[in-house]
């Protein structure tokens, strides 16, 4: 429903042939097994040739009553089938611009957003980054509810969001996407140094990379403008503007409308 409301595409994963997993498929059928897997149809065929067979059929009152000897139960083979999997990235800026309204914005679009990749993947890994003028790795608990107070230098979650993928996940193997939240605000001479790092160690490692800009009466906005100096360069990169809870909806289709 989401897919179809959004008209959103299908993604096609890459690392299809890298990550195996072991699935159970249903393909054969065996003399014995679980009633619960039991195959009412063929036995019920194995049991009307029978009593055909045996003259005890009456087709005037068909009475067919299985026997041991008829049954027969779905079965399975392990096989090694292709897996493709997600890493999504979350960076928020925690900073005390940020609101419990902004972040309010934040935690519902996140929950979308994972809804619909965790469709698309067989597997999906979520990680938290908060910063302040410092980053960290955290847990979703803390994510979505720990206020900083110090100032905002967005290249500290940049560096962490770096040695997170470095370390967890090969671009061969995995679909790399990183979503962004911020009021806007950063040190103007930090930003030089996020255009570097985003250009040199994080986009080209991505499938897709968001920046969703929440209003805030504190924030200045600044940082949209940085991100759209990189112009048309990197059609991973996606920007958009979230003012107010009803502009959730266009965020999100214009995060994933690419099918990245």
């Amino acid at each position: 429903m989401l897919g179809q409301e959004l008209q959103l595409p299908r993604i096609e994963p890459k690392g299809k042939d890298s990550i195996q997993s072991v699935k159970d498929k249903y393909t054969t059928i065996a003399q014995r097994g679980p009633e619960s897997l039991r195959h009412f149809k063929r036995t019920y065929k194995n049991a009307l040739k029978r009593s055909i067979a045996m003259n005890n059929y009456d087709h005037v009152e068909p009475v067919v009553v299985p026997t041991r000897d008829d049954f027969e139960y779905r079965s399975w083979t392990s096989v090694q089938m292709p897996e493709s999997n997600a890493a999504i990235i979350y960076i928020m800026d925690a900073s005390g611009s940020m609101m419990d309204e902004q972040k309010e914005i934040v935690r519902t679009e996140a929950f979308w957003i994972d809804t619909w990749l965790k469709s698309q993947y067989d597997g999906v890994d979520c990680r938290y980054i908060i910063h302040d003028a410092v980053a960290k790795e955290v847990d979703e608990e803390t994510f979505y509810h720990t206020r900083e107070s110090g100032g905002t230098r967005i290249s500290s979650a940049y560096k962490v969001c770096k040695e997170v993928i470095e370390k967890n996940y090969p671009v061969s193997d995995w679909n790399i996407y990183v979503f962004q939240f911020s009021d806007g605000d950063n040190w103007g001479e930090d930003n030089k140094d996020c255009l570097d790092l985003l250009t040199t160690d994080i986009l080209p490692k991505c499938n897709l990379y968001a920046y969703g800009q929440v209003e805030s009466p504190y924030g200045s906005g600044d940082f949209m403008r940085e991100l759209k100096r990189l112009g048309d360069k990197n059609e991973n990169l996606v920007l958009s503007e979230i003012p107010s809870k009803d502009a959730i909806y266009d965020s999100i289709r214009k995060f994933l409308g690419k099918g990245k």
